[in-house]
C-alpha cells in the first residue's frame, strides 16, 4: 500500500484562492478565507471517513429468508441486487398504520428518483417500505418519480432484522439505510447508518454524516439554515 501524499496545510491552500466578488470588503474576505480553510478540512475529514468506510471487514452474512414484492412482481433479497454486486437498501417510512408516508423520507426520495439511473450505474438502489405494493406504486405515480425501485417488506421481516420498525417491539416505522454486498456468491451486511437519538448534539436533529439529504446540503449553504422549527411537507399551498 502506498504512503499517503503529503497535503498542503489547508490554510495555505485557502490562501491560494484568487476569487474575489465585487464590492466586498476586507473583513469579508479575512472571514471566508478562514472559512475556505475550514471547508477543506472538511473535505478532507469526510474522505478519511469514506476510507475507513471502505476499509470495514465483512460484515455480518444475509441469512433471512426476506422476501419483496415488486412493481413486477415478488423476488427475493438476492434479486434486489439484479446485475450489481452492490446493493443499498433505504427503508421508508410508509408502513400500513400510515395514510400518508413521511414528509421527510418522501423529501429524500424525491431528489434520489433524479439519481436513480446514475446510482444504478455502480451499485443496485432499492426502496423497501412494509405497505403493499399496490399502494407504494400509487404513491410513486402521484409524486411523478420515474427510476426509484420500489419494494413492499411482505413479511416485515427484513424491516424488523435491520431496523426499520420501532425497536420496542411497537407497530412504527424507522427510517433506515443500509449497504450490503454480494462476494463468491456470499450476501453480507456492510454498513448502516447508526446514528440516532442516543448520538445527536444538543440541539440538532438525530441526523447522518455526511448527510442523505440535498435538501439539507443546500440549506447549510445559505443564512437561515435549517431553521429549528421547519420540515419538509408532502404539499404545500399553490
Amino acid at each position: 500500500m502506498s504512503p499517503a501524499p503529503t497535503l498542503v496545510p489547508a490554510a495555505e491552500l485557502a490562501a491560494r484562492n484568487p476569487m474575489r466578488f465585487p464590492n466586498e470588503g476586507d473583513g469579508y474576505r479575512r472571514a471566508r478565507t478562514a472559512l475556505l480553510a475550514e471547508e477543506i478540512e472538511l473535505r478532507r475529514h469526510i474522505e478519511r471517513v469514506a476510507e475507513l468506510r471502505r476499509a470495514l471487514p465483512p460484515g455480518g452474512e444475509v441469512t433471512g429468508d426476506y422476501r419483496f414484492r415488486g412493481e413486477h412482481g415478488p423476488v427475493d433479497f438476492a434479486g434486489l441486487f439484479g446485475d450489481r454486486q452492490t446493493l443499498v437498501v433505504y427503508s421508508y417510512m410508509f408502513g400500513p398504520q400510515r395514510a400518508r408516508p413521511c414528509p421527510m423520507c418522501t423529501s429524500l426520495l424525491g431528489a434520489w428518483d433524479g439519481e436513480a439511473r446514475d446510482v444504478a450505474q455502480r451499485v443496485a438502489l432499492a426502496v423497501v417500505a412494509r405497505l403493499p405494493i399496490e399502494r407504494l406504486v400509487a404513491f410513486k405515480n402521484e409524486r411523478g418519480w420515474r427510476d426509484l425501485r420500489l419494494y413492499s417488506d411482505v413479511d416485515g421481516a427484513y424491516s424488523r432484522d435491520y431496523f426499520a420498525v420501532d425497536p420496542d417491539g411497537g407497530d412504527g416505522d424507522q427510517a433506515a439505510f443500509n449497504v450490503f454486498t454480494r462476494r463468491d456468491g456470499t450476501i453480507r451486511h456492510f454498513w448502516s447508518g447508526e446514528m440516532g437519538f442516543e448520538s445527536a448534539d444538543p440541539g440538532q436533529d438525530p441526523r447522518g454524516a455526511p448527510d442523505l439529504m440535498p435538501l439539507w446540503t443546500i440549506l447549510d449553504c445559505t443564512p437561515e439554515g435549517r431553521g429549528t422549527d421547519w420540515y419538509p411537507k408532502l404539499d404545500y399551498p399553490i
